[in-house]
């Protein structure tokens, strides 16, 4: 396997667009600076991501409730893009890694989580 000169691989399974999705899912009023950090690319292509997923129906933006930032709804019921996954929605991916991340905070599986505020919203 080739590696990306830092010792990790120089592929991942998920996309960055993917990556994105999820950093907002969790916390919808995240700063795009600080979903780049968390996703390891630039803000400029978060700012780009965001767009295309705003695009495409998966993300709804909106101003928060102090005025001063964004606040963003994830659409679960929006289709994978690809045919090979076609017929599902990106509810399933969202849940599997929700379910992850409640077993590494040690939270009871199915508890509130700002996943669960953004994709209701």
């Amino acid at each position: 396997m080739r590696e990306n000169g830092n010792g990790q691989p120089g592929w991942t399974f998920l996309t960055n667009h993917a990556r994105v999705l999820l950093t907002v899912a969790r916390d919808p009023e995240m700063r795009l600076r600080d979903v780049a950090a968390r996703c390891g690319v630039t803000e400029r292509t978060v700012q780009a991501i965001v767009a295309d997923l705003e695009e495409g129906g998966y993300l709804a933006r909106a101003r928060a409730a102090d005025g001063r930032r964004n606040r963003y709804r994830v659409n679960p019921d929006a289709p994978f893009r690809h045919p090979a996954e076609g017929g599902h929605e990106i509810a399933g991916l969202l849940e599997l890694l929700a379910r992850a991340d409640d077993r590494e905070s040690g939270r009871t599986p199915g508890t509130s989580s700002a996943m669960d505020e953004g994709a209701d919203a």
